[in-house]
């Protein structure tokens, strides 16, 4: 068994590394410590986020650098303000017995002119994040003309936020002779640039396999109607009781929405996107990392540089619109060793997605159903008990014994136990012994065909302002129709999804139905435009980018104005990359137990 001992560093981090409680180092510090001890050369070492890439790097550095100098030796740039301090945090503990050490970090939100003084007294090694580190540098505030060493920790996240000009210059004003380590979970094309342009002969170390994802982390997916996928998101929380997650949305819009949702429902929630104050992240995050949240909703950007210990679910709300992204979601829970979980709630027309993600992560996932309310009853009824079984006497209650026996002296064992799983298990049980079955079955079929081959008589072709844009595949545009209307699952047919417009049929008897129906209804704080088109529809969709050609016949190209009205020649403006429920006079709202507070305790939890 490899030790640190064997690494090859000096005593004095052997002492810091004991104190920290580590016994034996990650694959990627085994592999990536003595090599950059043992030689000055450019790296590239491609790991899973949570994998012990800080010590990995942070370590050679430390051990390589001139502490007595007060010369800017080591650059670090890392994508976020949150995983800057904890580079930061983490390099002070793994050199705490480095007399004279200054490890300064660079980052936006903070005062310009503190982050310039703290510099000027002398730093050895600056963390920073692109932004602040190019503006400073523009200002002449920091000197890295002399630099050894430079990071780039989670390359790839850096890139994806479009930080690769700003590196470019960041990197122009330092010496060429540096050594450069690239740390990245993903190699896509963009990072194999940065390697290539600003590195030489490049020294590659892979822990695992390109792109792959942990071992430590389950990945399950979960089919539902689009409209039910909230209901599914909470039917997933509770049937884990024990839940500490990070659900991801595509939108700050949505995030936002989400988390909203979940609080008014009595979920420990919170949102984190860009949208937030810095204060209110840091507010967030510290509540998070205290476990005052339970589900924290963030953005793919605003979740970046997340490193909290112990997350047991990652919940993909909604896929990512680049799908080498679901590295990186999957990748905050199944950190350090632990065993971790990836949900993803998806609808029917979405089942490609999870192939494609497959063959790049190298992982199978697990179809898995949505439990049924009786299932969560049963496992919120023995949560309750486990908890009852550990709970800890506090014989501060002692005096008071006399007084409850005297009120409780009526009833049997098996009668009080009864009544106290009551308390909590009737509203649970009030909630769910209605709820239906949300798993939708799945299929390979893109097309309502089955609906178009029972047609036989005449129907009318409808036009409606909503398309893929709007988080719309056939199948749930068809879904959301039915549900307005309240038709049955052959009533409505031949649905043509396009990016920011669709078309569908119903028999020409329930036209003025569907008109009125949709009178008032609205779909991302818009108004939905809906009327009959000339086409007659019956055609199955062409693939290509000329796939939204023609399919309007007898209605001209255009747009829609603030009022839901046609008009104009672009379409595509009036769509929006938000995704939240419909609404109108037919939406109906679901039954639900109040629960009380605002996000504090999650009071529907036994």
């Amino acid at each position: 068994m490899t030790t640190f001992q064997s690494l090859g560093l000096e005593e004095q981090f052997l002492q810091a590394i004991a104190d920290l409680g580590f016994e034996t180092p990650s694959e990627v510090q085994e592999k990536t410590i003595p090599l950059l001890l043992e030689n000055e050369t450019d790296m590239v070492s491609l790991a899973q986020t949570g994998t012990g890439k800080t010590a990995a790097f942070g370590f050679p550095m430390l051990q390589k650098i001139n502490v007595e100098s007060r010369t800017t030796q080591g650059l670090i740039l890392s994508p976020t303000r949150e995983l800057c301090l904890q580079i930061t945090s983490e390099l002070k503990l793994y050199g705490k017995y480095l007399k004279g050490l200054n490890v300064v970090a660079i980052y936006g939100g903070a005062s310009i002119t503190e982050q310039a003084n703290q510099i000027k007294k002398g730093a050895q090694i600056i963390v920073a994040t692109p932004g602040r580190m190019k503006d400073m540098i523009g200002r002449r505030m920091i000197d890295i003309s002399k630099i050894e060493y430079c990071v780039l920790d989670e390359a790839d996240e850096m890139l994806n936020m479009g930080f690769y000009e700003d590196i470019t210059e960041i990197l122009s004003h330092s010496p060429e002779d540096k050594n450069t380590w690239l740390f990245s979970a993903t190699m896509p094309k963009e990072v194999a640039a940065i390697a290539k342009n600003f590195m030489h002969k490049p020294i590659e170390v892979t822990v695992g396999t390109k792109n792959v994802g942990a071992d430590t982390v389950t990945h399950e997916f979960y089919m539902v109607n689009a409209k039910d996928r909230y209901q599914a998101l909470k039917r997933l929380a509770d049937a884990n009781p024990d839940i500490f997650s990070v659900v991801f949305c595509r939108t700050k819009r949505d995030t936002q929405k989400v988390a909203e949702m979940l609080i008014e429902d009595g979920y420990n929630a919170a949102a984190l996107h860009g949208d937030l104050s810095q204060n209110q992240r840091d507010l967030v995050m510290k509540s998070f990392r205290n476990r005052q949240i339970q589900m924290l909703v963030a953005t793919d950007v605003a979740a970046r540089g997340i490193d909290v210990e112990d997350i047991t679910h990652v919940i993909n709300y909604q896929l990512p619109d680049e799908i080498e992204t679901y590295t990186h979601r999957s990748g905050r829970t199944g950190r350090a060793g632990k065993k971790g979980v990836s949900m993803v709630i998806i609808s029917k027309s979405e089942l490609k997605k999870i192939k494609a993600i497959e063959k790049i992560i190298q992982k199978s996932f697990i179809q898995k159903e949505i439990p049924s309310g009786m299932e969560i009853c049963e496992k919120q009824l023995f949560h309750l008990a486990n908890n009852i079984k550990d709970t800890e006497i506090n014989h501060d209650i002692d005096p008071y014994l006399p007084k409850i026996h005297e009120v409780l002296e009526k009833f049997s064992k098996e009668e009080l136990i009864k009544k106290v799983f009551s308390v909590e298990f009737t509203r649970f049980y009030n909630y769910y012994k209605k709820a239906k079955d949300l798993n939708v079955d799945g299929g390979s079929r893109s097309y309502d065909a089955d609906a178009a081959e029972k047609f036989s008589g005449d129907s009318t072709r409808f036009f409606i302002n909503l398309g893929r844009k709007d988080g719309l595949q056939w199948m749930d545009l068809k879904d959301l129709v039915r549900e307005i209307t309240e038709l049955g699952k052959d009533d409505v047919f031949h649905v043509d999804t396009m990016d920011t417009f669709s078309f569908f049929n119903t028999d020409e008897a329930h036209t003025e139905k569907v008109l009125e129906a949709f009178h008032g209804v609205q779909f991302n704080n818009r108004k939905v435009d809906i009327e009959v088109s000339k086409d007659r529809g019956g055609r199955r969709p062409r693939g290509g980018k000329g796939r939204d050609k023609g399919r309007g016949e007898g209605r001209k190209k255009g747009g829609f104005d603030k009022k839901g009205k046609f008009k104009g020649e672009d379409r595509g403006k009036q769509a929006s990359d938000d995704r939240p429920q419909f609404k109108g006079k037919n939406r109906k709202k679901e039954d639900r137990p109040k629960t009380g507070g605002t996000g504090g305790k999650r009071r529907r939890r036994m």
